[in-house]
């Protein structure tokens, strides 16, 4: 299933509801780098894959608009990890 994660450039982070539970991907923007500081999915959606998708979108999102990535969430740490395509975008 692809999912059309909303990107909240105002609140910096990307979100996504499923079931009426809101998951999503907090971020700080300094110059060209995006930290990602969290990814939140409560436990009633959990293991549906949505933490990898935010992740993913959030990703995608830094590479098109040319910045670096900090993953100082320990998920987005992780999949970064197991993700050699991603790894170029780390700051």
């Amino acid at each position: 299933m692809s999912r059309a994660i909303e990107f909240n450039e105002n609140q910096r982070r990307f979100e996504w509801t499923e079931d009426d539970a809101l998951s999503v991907l907090d971020y700080q923007l300094s110059g060209n780098v995006m930290t990602i500081t969290h990814t939140g999915v409560p436990a009633a959606v959990g293991g549906r894959g949505i933490a990898a998708d935010l992740t993913r979108h959030a990703l995608d999102t830094a590479r098109s608009r040319g910045w670096k990535v900090r993953p100082l969430c320990s998920y987005a740490a992780v999949y970064i990890k197991r993700h050699p395509e991603y790894q170029d975008l780390v700051a």
